[in-house]
């Protein structure tokens, strides 16, 4: 799995961030290039006094890419959880981290709620584009725009097992935007950027948002979702209409030691770091982090 390891200037940091991509991305979506200075979310953490490490899952962007119909998600759960011991006792020669917190995006949500449910090893949890209330005809229907990646013309020729697939050019805005706070900008270098992925990552990661996985975890839990994420929100989005009735909605899966905390970023889709508003995103992690997990 290729990761990059990014530390704050200039001083130290004892909690990373470890930050990985939903099936449609690669760690382009936490790096972003276009306006960096609102789109980047690693780049904002660093500033912040946290060290990220960006992962790209096996498959996925510098990653190595197996067979495709080899991936699950079981198998990306494993993997961080090397990742986290491996930061834990000094990734790659870095010096150990003290505290590790999961930070993941749809589908590396789930993951991450597989890994802390079942290795208890971290200290905090970020789940982005999630929630127990997963809309399944929303879903079926974005699942519904992808094809084989060999036709697409931005994987046509890199001989890529044909079991990979992407979404078709065109459909990212009404996949994982909202037109009304989406850069026109940021859109076209996202599907530049976008990702292949295997349709057999999905049912044991769809496993997470059923009731009794995320029950396990024992650390703190925020959970991130747009007001407008058609996949995550139920129908009518009603469950992300606030903080507040997200939390209602997700309070019950989660046991009191994960002190569980809820943030809607007003007007976003499902990529809530593409959102124009993304800022007010990342002032919500941070907020949660330095006062639950801390530097």
């Amino acid at each position: 799995m290729a990761a990059t390891l990014c530390t704050p200037a200039g001083k130290p940091a004892s909690t990373v961030m470890v930050l990985m991509s939903g099936s449609n991305y690669n760690g382009t979506y936490w790096d972003f290039a276009y306006q960096p200075q609102i789109y980047n979310f690693r780049e904002a953490m660093n500033r912040a006094g946290y060290a990220t490490l960006v992962v790209d899952r096996l498959g996925n962007g510098a990653s190595t890419h197996p067979p495709a119909l080899s991936l699950t998600a079981n198998d990306t759960a494993q993997a961080l959880h090397g990742i986290v011991q491996g930061l834990r006792h000094g990734l790659a020669g870095a010096a150990p981290y003290a505290k590790v917190v999961t930070v993941g995006h749809s589908l590396t949500s789930g993951t991450s709620v597989m890994e802390a449910s079942s290795y208890h090893d971290v200290d905090g949890v970020v789940l982005t584009g999630y929630s127990h209330a997963l809309n399944i005809p929303e879903t079926l229907g974005v699942i519904a725009t992808y094809h084989r990646a060999v036709n697409d013309p931005i994987f046509a020729g890199r001989g890529l097992d044909s079991g990979y697939l992407t979404s078709r050019p065109g459909t990212r805005m009404h996949d994982f935007f909202a037109p009304g706070d989406a850069d026109p900008a940021v859109v076209a270098q996202d599907e530049k950027t976008k990702e292949i992925f295997s349709l057999t990552e999905y049912p044991d990661g769809l496993m997470s948002t059923l009731p009794g996985m995320s029950g396990l975890i024992d650390v703190p839990v925020l959970i991130v979702d747009g007001s407008l994420d058609r996949l995550s929100c139920g129908a009518g989005y009603s469950v992300c209409a606030s903080a507040a009735t997200l939390h209602a909605e997700e309070a019950p899966y989660f046991a009191p030691a994960a002190k569980l905390q809820t943030f809607v970023l007003p007007g976003s889709g499902h990529s809530v770091n593409l959102a124009r508003n993304t800022g007010a995103y990342h002032a919500a992690v941070l907020n949660w982090l330095n006062s639950t997990v801390g530097h």
